[in-house]
């Protein structure tokens, strides 16, 4: 990976913060219909901080770097919460108890003593999964009714995960930075 001359060797990244795709999502489905582009840029966002985890040892992947219970692991762990919150229970009407999931976000974040890139990594891949199969058959303006906050379009769901998935991709970039510079 070429260097920036403005920026100092001996500072410089060993590679990519988070691996990412040469190609262009965009350019692919831009004249898809809408939901096969939420689908893709949702997918897109979910391989993203999925791969944060890549070549990371399990110290590497729980490191604490900011006051939070922020990690890179507690990240696709809490991220695991969040397809579960949204297209399980919203759309299911199943309780957080009931599908074995925190009751708040914050807990979400916690690691346990089995929680490892592997696990974590299966654990949100299946759950993924489940996702794209349970809003299959529903459509974009097609009401839930298993949110807290009451009946809402599927479109809004996927709207809001897409924000989630947005800025949790973004703090583990700057997360994985920091662990790599520290090799």
């Amino acid at each position: 990976m070429p260097t920036d001359p403005a920026v100092p060797t001996d500072s410089a990244p060993t590679g990519p913060a988070v691996p990412t795709d040469p190609g262009s999502l965009s350019a692919t489905v831009r004249s898809a219909p809408v939901r096969a582009q939420l689908d893709a840029f949702l997918d897109e966002h979910r391989r993203h901080l999925a791969a944060c985890l890549d070549g990371l040892s399990e110290e590497e992947a729980c490191r604490r770097l900011v006051p939070s219970r922020t990690t890179l692991l507690g990240l696709v762990k809490h991220a695991t919460f969040v397809e579960q919150v949204w297209f399980d229970e919203a759309i299911t009407c199943r309780s957080r108890a009931e599908i074995g999931i925190p009751a708040t976000p914050d807990e979400s974040f916690v690691l346990d003593d089995g929680d490892t890139v592997a696990s974590v990594g299966r654990a949100y891949e299946s759950v993924c999964s489940a996702s794209r199969a349970r809003v299959a058959g529903i459509e974009l303006d097609d009401l839930v009714h298993g949110n807290r906050r009451g009946p809402m379009p599927l479109r809004w769901v996927y709207l809001h995960v897409l924000r989630e998935l947005a800025q949790h991709g973004g703090h583990a970039d700057i997360l994985r930075e920091q662990v790599l510079a520290g090799r």
